[in-house]
């Protein structure tokens, strides 16, 4: 029993670090109708800069100095490699997202040498706790709260706000909502600030529990949220939470399960399988919906 609830508690503690990454890809994707393939490596950056930031500054000031500049690498990463592209064929966006991806493995290769490099460790985060009988860290109890809390303060923001409403213009129809004079490049940065700030917290969290980093950190977790925001229906954020929910808990009970199965190596392959059946039988996800192109 003691074993179950320390499976399901790791499961739901990285279902939602899974899932603040997703919500990036799908917020994305809703408005440019883009796969933005740096986002994981942002995520991966993100965790770098705790590590150099935390050793030379108290946490106070690192941790949300680390927020801060995932954010700014954010806005300046679609401001330099996607604004210039936005009336060329998705195509050469798709490439250029790829592009950005490989500039981040490559620098971060670059600065650290390619050698793994250890998160630190944060006080009352890395604490254990008992739960159940269960020892566990703070941080696998506080990570679905934090997510929730988060997700419903971004469904605030896009239904009550301003700058939401124009967002779900754009998501509607890019075209007549620029044509309304919706400023169309500053609902894209917005959302590429929201999505970096989250990838922010979401590397905190992460790095917590796996704190070995290396310039390739963010490629599998990040593939994994994009599995997430697909699974749940891309473009619908309470629906990429859930898929990472559902994609964290399932990976984390094939892992768990006895040796003697040796079934744990396929829990990576599981994820893809998942999106493999989700695109055969229901390719809009969970909570997707199908898109008609006006002729």
């Amino acid at each position: 029993m003691e074993y179950a609830i320390s499976v399901l508690l790791s499961g739901i503690s990285v279902g939602g670090q899974y899932a603040l990454i997703a919500i990036g890809y799908t917020m994305v994707y809703g408005i440019l109708r883009l796969i933005n393939f740096a986002h994981g490596d942002v995520f991966m950056v993100a965790g770098l800069m705790g590590i150099y930031f935390t050793a030379s500054m108290p946490l106070y000031l690192s941790l949300p100095l680390v927020i801060i500049l995932t954010v700014v690498l954010g806005f300046v990463i679609e401001r330099v490699a996607y604004k210039p592209l936005r009336s060329a064929p998705r195509m050469s966006v798709m490439i250029s997202a790829i592009g950005v991806s490989y500039l981040l493995q490559n620098t971060a290769t670059y600065i650290t040498g390619g050698q793994p490099m250890t998160y630190p460790v944060i006080p009352f985060l890395s604490d254990t706790v008992n739960v159940a009988g269960t020892l566990t860290k703070w941080v696998v109890i506080l990570t679905p709260i934090l997510v929730i809390v988060l997700v419903l303060a971004l469904t605030q923001l896009i239904n009550r706000t301003k700058i939401g409403m124009a967002m779900r213009a754009v998501a509607k129809d890019f075209e007549t909502s620029q044509l309304m004079g919706i400023k169309i490049n500053s609902v894209i940065s917005m959302t590429f600030i929201i999505g970096s700030a989250l990838a922010a917290v979401g590397s905190i969290l992460y790095f917590t529990n796996y704190q070995s980093i290396v310039p390739t950190a963010g490629a599998m977790p990040g593939l994994k949220a994009f599995v997430a925001a697909v699974f749940g229906g891309i473009g619908s954020v309470p629906g990429a939470v859930i898929g990472a929910f559902i994609i964290g808990i399932c990976e984390t009970v094939i892992k768990g399960l006895p040796s003697a199965w040796d079934v744990s190596v396929f829990s990576d392959a599981f994820t893809f399988a998942l999106l493999i059946v989700i695109l055969v039988f229901k390719p809009t996800g969970l909570f997707g919906e199908k898109a008609t192109d006006k002729v």
